[in-house]
């Protein structure tokens, strides 16, 4: 299930430091604007402790975790929706991906330059904002007059509800808000879908701050959290190179201590992975056995058939009915014999709606 968070944000605020702790794909981390030309692209494996508890029971040949696809775009400034530095290349870069990590620079470092020469993370954040919003609006204006002209010579209904759409679209964007706040029934939706507006799509607003702040924040993340009241949107905070340090310790024990010793339980990039698989709407069922226990990703309200095809397409093909056991019931018992014999193996059909963390055995026929 191909879907990537695309990293995003001004030159200098953290983001290839950030996509170095999330990926292998290390991406040049540098003093100076642009140092990311060409999109790096990470496969991150997402942490999921269910995933070892399954494997601690059963022991089996192999662990496979889930993961997501992490894409770090080049930084954007002033003026990129007319093609101003590398403008361009970002927002065609930013519009092939389904969700945004917006990457916002909370901490002060007077080695580390600010392409506007202080620190406003409001600012900054309104600044992309508008480069996207008048992309878009360019974007909708276009197909409005096209679309109005096949409401007015054919008649058509759904070209006059699209029309209808659109001039929300538009309305809102002109008043410097993103297309994430038009709320739309979702038929509506599939006629504008094709559209694929660039601030329509889920944002995580993460707040990279220094050490001191990695737990409460600061000044400059509680103006974003003002800031971001009425959006439809996430936020986080996360040090992003304190998150460099702990990703050079290699004993897992060593970096539990150290999360500790500055007050967190969790590293930030742990976090912000979980938070990026959340963005794109996915969940997880299990497989597990002595061969294998292995996570695999579904998107939220899947029904059973769809999510067999996750697997392979002809499990969905062939589909007949899945069993399912809860998370939750294999761990207390402790093993699919167990379940089977107190009841706990739930028989579904074509119609049943996936839930995360459940352990799914699929029957078929080709």
């Amino acid at each position: 299930m191909a879907l990537q968070c695309g990293i995003v944000g001004l030159p200098n605020v953290g983001k290839s430091t950030l996509f170095n702790c999330l990926s292998n794909a290390k991406a040049q981390a540098a003093n100076f604007p642009f140092c990311t030309i060409e999109p790096n692209v990470g496969v991150i494996t997402v942490p999921d402790e269910r995933l070892i508890r399954l494997a601690e029971i059963d022991n089996p040949k192999r662990v496979v975790p889930t993961t997501i696809e992490i894409v770090d775009i080049a930084g954007l400034v002033k003026g990129a929706s007319k093609g101003e530095g590398l403008g361009n290349k970002f927002l065609a870069n930013i519009r092939n991906t389904n969700a945004i990590i917006h990457v916002l620079r909370c901490f002060e470092n007077d080695n580390i330059t600010h392409v506007d020469g202080s620190i406003d993370p409001v600012r900054d954040k309104g600044i992309i904002d508008t480069e996207l919003q008048l992309k878009d609006l360019e974007t909708i204006e276009n197909r409005l007059a096209k679309t109005q002209k096949q409401a007015q010579v054919g008649g058509d209904k759904q070209a006059k509800r699209a029309v209808e759409i659109l001039l929300q679209y538009k309305s809102v964007l002109e008043q410097g808000l993103s297309a994430r706040t038009v709320v739309l029934e979702k038929e509506d939706r599939k006629l504008v879908a094709d559209l694929n507006l660039l601030t329509d799509k889920p944002v995580l607003y993460v707040c990279n701050v220094d050490e001191k702040s990695a737990v409460a924040g600061n000044e400059h993340t509680r103006a974003v959290e003002a800031a971001i009241a009425d959006e439809h949107s996430g936020m986080m905070i996360v040090a992003a190179a304190t998150e460099s340090d702990i990703d050079e310790i290699e004993e897992n024990a060593a970096r539990q201590m150290f999360l500790e010793e500055i007050g967190l339980k969790e590293s930030g990039v742990a976090r912000l992975i979980k938070a990026a698989y959340a963005l794109l709407d996915l969940q997880t069922f299990f497989t597990t056995g002595a061969d294998e226990t292995r996570a695999w990703t579904f998107r939220r309200g899947m029904k059973a058939p769809q999510t067999a095809g996750v697997i392979h397409t002809d499990f969905e093909r062939g589909f007949i009915r899945a069993e399912v056991i809860k998370y939750d019931d294999y761990v207390a018992l402790g093993s699919e014999r167990a379940c089977r014999d107190q009841g706990k193996i739930g028989v579904e059909g074509k119609e049943y709606v996936v839930q995360d963390g459940d352990i799914m055995h699929f029957l078929f026929n080709v």
